[in-house]
């Protein structure tokens, strides 16, 4: 029986590294796909170690560029078939919204969101052409629930859950899913090398400066508390399994009841609970 194939974008790090490893272990010809092949050592070592590194392929491929993507087209067109999209790459903007500029905005927007459509709809024709294949979309809980001080990040995800749920719908009839992961907090480097500060937000002399060290020592008390990613892994492969998935799989602790509880209490209530968790 031929292999599946599963294509994943921000393979280097974090959730793409181990759901590359985990789709290889899974017996996947998995092709992950990172903007510098400089940082695919981690990914390298670890596949060599479990004895998967034969089911990997590195590419090049930077989401936000044109090019690039073209460059994948012609890949997958001698590669033959793609049966599953993740669509992992990204990173976290941060700031306070008075602060960013408009240009930092428009970057976020145009790796998160339409660095994802771009791929999706260079991927799609082979797709539908196999007559068969899946998308996942990896979200966040920030696209459920707006955060302080991460204004780009929660509307590029906000943005990505929209555009989601449309396109599934329209790949609905061509028996094609679009699935949204949702995880809460893991321990990986979103929050770290993977977050973009905006500089003025860091200053002493921003009037939020006193407010962005509050969300700082939140973030930093939490992270004991994290997730591991390779649990979150092992579940996307076993999602993309499934016969009949659906749109939404909420994953991390405590991340599904503060989703049911964002959507059921009056905003209200929701606003007091935030401030005085931040304090």
């Amino acid at each position: 029986m031929e292999k599946k194939v599963v294509l994943i974008t921000g393979a280097n790090s974090g959730f793409g590294k181990w759901m590359a490893l985990e789709f290889a272990k899974a017996n996947y010809t998995v092709i992950a796909s990172m903007r510098d092949r400089n940082k695919s050592k981690p990914l390298i070592d670890i596949a060599t170690k479990m004895g998967v590194m034969s089911n990997i392929e590195i590419i090049i491929l930077d989401i936000t560029s044109d090019k690039s993507v073209e460059n994948l087209t012609l890949y997958l067109q001698e590669f033959g078939r793609v049966d599953l999209l993740i669509n992992n790459a990204g990173y976290a903007g941060a700031g306070f919204s008075e602060e960013i500029p408009i240009q930092e905005y428009q970057l976020q927007m145009d790796t998160n969101f339409f660095g994802t459509i771009r791929v999706t709809q260079a991927v799609l024709p082979f797709m539908r052409k196999q007559g068969q294949g899946m998308i996942i979309n990896m979200s966040s809980i920030s696209g459920e629930i707006g955060f302080p001080g991460m204004s780009p990040y929660v509307s590029s995800k906000f943005a990505l859950e929209g555009w989601s749920e449309s396109l599934r719908l329209e790949l609905a009839p061509l028996s094609i899913p679009v699935i949204l992961i949702e995880p809460g907090s893991f321990q990986t480097n979103i929050w770290t090398t993977g977050k973009k500060v905006t500089e003025k937000s860091t200053l002493a002399t921003s009037p939020y400066f006193t407010y962005m060290n509050q969300l700082d020592t939140y973030l930093q008390k939490n992270r004991n508390k994290d997730g591991d990613p390779r649990e979150l892994a092992r579940k996307v492969v076993a999602i993309a399994q499934k016969k009949q998935p659906k749109m939404r799989y909420v994953v991390g602790k405590g991340t599904k009841s503060t989703i049911l509880v964002k959507h059921i209490i009056p905003w209200k209530w929701w606003e007091k609970i935030v401030l005085f968790i931040l304090k």
